[in-house]
């Protein structure tokens, strides 16, 4: 992974790709059934929505490691949220299951991604400057 190459968090293959899974998550959470819209509806699209948000902040402050290390830490956290979001709406609605065991394999290697790029971060950071 070259430095010099990220000049803005959208330059990012974390990031990237947990936006991408952000829409796909938000789209699939508002085929549920009414009532659950607003219950684990919700919580799966502000979880989702969160990995991505927190690479950025994290982006932001990548000047500070330990600061960078936070947020993309919380990113880390809120993909296994998303995960475990997902693990119950399988269960809950199996008429949804094929598209939701997708999304939770593509979250799974966005995990191991983050992990490996908060690795990559911690050992790293001073080249960012």
């Amino acid at each position: 992974m070259k430095t010099e190459n990220m000049k803005s968090y959208k330059d990012l293959d974390v990031y990237n790709l947990a936006l991408s899974l952000f829409y796909r998550a938000h789209r699939l959470s508002l085929t549920l059934p009414k009532y659950e819209l607003y219950e684990l509806g919700s919580q799966i699209r502000r979880s989702s929505d969160s990995v991505a948000t927190n690479i950025v902040e994290g982006y932001g402050r990548k000047r500070y490691k330990m600061d960078f290390i936070k947020f993309l830490t919380y990113s880390h956290a809120s993909n296994l949220e998303t995960i475990c979001h997902l693990e119950k709406l399988i269960i809950l609605y199996p008429y949804l299951s094929v598209d939701l065991i997708l999304l939770q394999k593509e979250y799974d290697i966005l995990g191991a991604k983050l992990f490996s790029f908060l690795g990559y971060v911690e050992n790293n950071w001073n080249k960012f400057e």
